[in-house]
């Protein structure tokens, strides 16, 4: 469980400490690369900008993808992420504060793996993220990658 890699796209360094925070505290050790935006998460995916060199094939177990992002929209990224060949399998789970059930169906319709709203408590944040990291990291049978 330990090599595989999380992708953390999401722009509020609160959250982005919480989520850190939340998956240490439940064991769960993986590398995180946190993009800060949509467009820094679709660079880290397909190997481009600062990210140009990287091996694509070596992709993340799971991308957390929050909806609120500059410069792309999460929703966006989704669409990008879905419309690749080789990113199309990759699991992604929307993790938002977003309640709108627009963003809901919309990151449905789009292929989103599953949609966690962030609870605001600690304690349930840490409980979704040990869920999270269980499932998609543990549980999860990922197909193989060509």
């Amino acid at each position: 469980m330990k090599n595989k890699v999380i992708l953390l796209v999401e722009d509020n360094l609160s959250d982005i400490k919480l989520t850190k925070r939340a998956l240490e505290q439940n064991q769960i050790v993986n590398k995180m690369i946190v993009a800060e935006d949509g467009r820094e998460a679709l660079d880290y995916l397909f190997g481009l900008g600062q990210y140009a060199g990287r091996d694509v094939r070596d992709l993340p177990a799971v991308v957390l993808l929050d909806l609120k992002l500059p410069r792309i929209e999460g929703l966006d990224v989704l669409k990008e992420i879905r419309s690749n060949e080789f990113t199309r399998l990759i699991p992604v789970v929307i993790l938002t504060s977003s309640g709108q059930e627009e963003d809901l169906i919309d990151s449905y319709k789009l292929g989103a793996n599953s949609y966690v709203r962030k609870p605001v408590d600690f304690h349930q944040f840490a409980e979704a993220a040990r869920s999270l990291g269980m499932y998609w990291l543990l549980l999860n049978e990922p197909p193989p990658l060509k």
